[in-house]
């Protein structure tokens, strides 16, 4: 049993409190941090928690309690500083993507917890899904040879599906893309080397900043991938996780991922497509934990016993999809230029 703190119980922490720390019964919770008593009253009613256990300051919260993970699931600019005390404080951590938001401030976040000889992981729920999963066991193994090409495309629009970060910046490669940018590296296994990216704000829309995109990422094995993306698009919705083709030398992996639209929940999808054969549609069991359940298990296994899994969103595994949308933005400012990866990593 692994003994834990939340901090950040705001509309999105007040989720994980209410729909995910519940399903994850190897996680003991020991305290919950705002420095909102309204959050922490709020919490205390609507989800039973004891008045004790809710604190208005980490250091608090770190006096009487006996906790060894934090659940950091604070506003995005929140994330650097609290996490920094958290390791400075000796507290493994699980956090919120983006863990961090520029590359300096990511890297030193990686070599404190090295230092400290703590577990530093960032939430890419994304990859705890049937269909990722399975595509990249399957890419693992040689199905269907070297990847050539990728196609993903994510579509939805967002003024009539209840969006409501309209002055967010860059709202589309900042929020969303790193969820694709992630399951890309996650995948393929592999590393990106540049990236050409454009955006857009078309006419009519209510996005303050560009909501729409493209972009081509060239990666180290040979990958290209070609990427269309966005919240202003009128076309049927995707699913999240968005509508992969991946073009091998001897066939096609085809698979979408986190059907979730309103009160719809489609199952994921996959299958194969063999040159010059049959289709076939595999059949992808449901993860035991799933999506933000599937990586509080996850830190809370390595925690218990020592084994990291392939495929683990340490914090040091995450500087490549931070990077990728560093260099996604960039890019786009420079009207498509190509961005080399080694340029936002210095």
């Amino acid at each position: 049993m692994v003994k834990a703190i939340q901090i950040g119980l705001g509309h999105w922490g007040f989720n994980w409190s209410q729909d995910v720390i519940p399903t994850v019964p190897n996680v003991e919770m020991v305290g919950y941090v705002d420095t909102n008593p309204d959050a922490t009253g709020r919490a205390q009613e609507a989800l039973g928690i004891d008045a004790k256990l809710c604190f208005g300051s980490l250091e608090d919260a770190a006096k009487h309690t006996d906790a060894t993970l934090a659940l950091c699931t604070l506003r995005t600019e929140a994330h650097y500083p609290v996490v920094k005390r958290c390791l400075e404080l000796g507290y493994n951590v699980l956090v919120e993507k983006p863990f961090a938001t520029t590359i300096a401030q990511a890297k030193e976040l990686v070599a404190l917890a090295k230092a400290q000889g703590k577990v530093l992981m960032v939430s890419q729920n994304y990859r705890f899904q049937p269909a990722p999963i399975a595509a990249a066991d399957l890419i693992a193994k040689g199905k269907f040879g070297p990847m050539n090409m990728v196609s993903l495309d994510f579509r939805r629009h967002g003024p009539s599906q209840g969006y409501r970060y309209w002055d967010m910046p860059d709202p589309l490669l900042a929020d969303m893309s790193i969820h694709h940018f992630d399951l890309m590296r996650y995948v393929l296994n592999d590393e990106p080397l540049r990236i050409s990216c454009r955006t857009w704000n078309p006419v009519g829309s209510p996005f303050q900043y560009h909501p729409s995109g493209v972009a081509t990422i060239e990666f180290k094995k040979g990958t290209m991938v070609s990427y269309r993306a966005s919240w202003m698009n009128t076309g049927p919705v995707t699913p999240w996780a968005g509508e992969w083709v991946m073009d091998g030398a001897e066939g096609q992996i085809c698979w979408s991922s986190r059907d979730h639209f309103r009160d719809k929940a489609g199952p994921d999808m996959l299958t194969l497509r063999p040159l010059d054969e049959k289709v076939q549609h595999v059949d992808l069991k449901p993860l035991k934990f799933a999506d933000r359940s599937g990586t509080l298990n996850t830190i809370a296994t390595v925690l218990e016993t020592g084994d990291v899994p392939r495929g683990f969103s340490s914090g040091e595994d995450n500087l490549g999809s931070l990077a990728l949308v560093q260099a996604s933005i960039l890019s786009a400012s420079r009207r498509g230029d190509w961005v080399e990866l080694e340029e936002v990593m210095r």
